[in-house]
């Protein structure tokens, strides 16, 4: 198997340098910078023959498994760099650098629709899984607020915490709170920083909803001390047992675990849940390569049933809902520069997160915030928000509110800040 690998890795490392040395200690160095003077060579050691038989048949699976079990270990590097040599290149290369990946991918298109049967016992299942871990975790390298999705970088120099209220009020400008005491659904509430913030900066009354009982408890304890809970409830309800109707729906992060069998029925629900006038803003992960399938590591290891969309898989779904797409906005490098704070936050909290876990999930979530980083950096993935509506005439003419909207909020919390000092 390691002649199939040196094939593969000479054929796919066109530009950059890895080194890897082979379990019988040899070392092989890939790329057109391996014979440059005084190059710094990132380097894998592969401990055995079994990892090097697992990579080769399944890469997409058996790279983040090996490095979880110190089976691929960098050397004078971080699996960050390493991977990010390897990703870059097959970007450059397509998938015909690696025809085994390319077979599993195009089988697993082929059946996804049965990986993605996210029912409600499956999905609150799923959710659990990655969210009901330890709040103490997330608050270790997420911002103060526990934003766990897509920041927004308008300027591009913004501290973590700048990039995620500039998310907030982004959003919360093309939900168009314009009047007092709008009513709004949260799909997928997280700890309940996007309705908590609605209700305070924008007077809205804000329902959320999760399937996390972890999330759910600390939401609902933040409503309680900051004396909002009269505007804000959140519950721990499925998005399809929403009876209610609202002014406005947001829903952020949540639509990744819809899973494709099930976008007819959450935008017949989004339809449902909106007033007549009302505005709806879907924020997601999304893929501009077309329709793909899910990493089958991310699936196992961190979001099963998930599955990142297409833009034309969205669209489908939308129009026979019967609504409208008013605005669609594409955030590309936002997520990559997110990954990047939330990557670095963990490395300098990395005793921490041992002593919560161990050794082999901290290796996991590097793995995962490396390589989720560098698939929005060098691959297809970008963040999709999606306006829609009912009506026609829900959403003004021109775009000039939703700037106008974030520019008039971020002053007045530059004011308050004055004040406080």
């Amino acid at each position: 198997m390691r002649q199939i690998l040196d094939r593969l890795l000479k054929r796919m490392i066109q530009s950059g340098a890895l080194g890897v040395i082979w379990p019988n200690g040899e070392t092989t160095v890939y790329g057109p910078d391996a014979q440059r003077a005084n190059a710094e060579v990132p380097t894998i050691r592969l401990t055995d023959d079994k990892t090097v038989r697992a990579i080769v048949l399944n890469p997409g699976l058996a790279v983040g498994e090996a490095y979880m079990a110190e089976t691929l270990v960098p050397q004078d590097c971080s699996i960050y760099q390493a991977l990010d040599v390897l990703l870059s290149n097959l970007k450059a290369v397509g998938m015909a650098a690696l025809p085994t990946m390319q077979g599993r991918i195009v089988a697993g298109t082929m059946i996804r629709r049965l990986r993605q049967i996210n029912s409600a016992v499956r999905a609150r299942r799923n959710v659990a899984h990655h969210y009901d871990l330890s709040g103490r975790l997330y608050s270790l390298f997420l911002d103060r607020d526990r934003q766990y999705s897509c920041a927004y970088f308008p300027r591009g120099d913004e501290t973590l915490e700048e990039a995620q209220i500039a998310k907030k009020h982004h959003i919360a400008a093309k939900l168009k709170l314009d009047r007092p005491d709008l009513t709004v659904l949260d799909i997928g509430c997280g700890w309940g920083g996007m309705a908590l913030t609605l209700a305070r900066d924008y007077g809205a009354r804000v329902t959320g909803i999760t399937l996390s009982t972890e999330q759910l408890a600390e939401a609902r304890a933040r409503a309680e001390a900051e004396g909002l809970s009269d505007r804000v409830k959140f519950e721990l309800l499925d998005y399809r047992a929403v009876r209610e109707t609202f002014d406005r729906v947001v829903s952020v992060g949540m639509f990744e675990h819809v899973g494709i069998n099930h976008y007819g029925t959450f935008f017949k629900v989004v339809k449902q849940a909106l007033k007549p006038d009302g505005l709806a803003l879907i924020h997601t992960i999304g893929r501009t390569d077309g329709p793909g399938t899910t990493n089958p590591w991310i699936a196992k290891y961190i979001f099963p049933g998930g599955y990142s969309p297409a833009l034309s898989e969205m669209m489908t779904p939308i129009e026979r809902s019967g609504l409208v797409v008013t605005d669609i906005e594409v955030l590309r490098l936002h997520y990559a520069e997110t990954l990047r704070h939330w990557r670095r936050r963990f490395a300098a909290n990395r005793d921490a997160i041992a002593a919560l876990y161990d050794e082999r999930f901290c290796r996991m979530f590097e793995f995962y915030l490396a390589a989720s980083e560098l698939a929005f950096r060098h691959q297809d993935h970008v963040n999709f928000q999606i306006q829609i509506t009912r009506e026609q005439t829900a959403a003004p003419l021109a775009r000039d509110y939703i700037t106008e909207t974030e520019r008039q909020m971020m002053r007045l919390q530059s004011a308050d800040r004055n004040v406080l000092a």
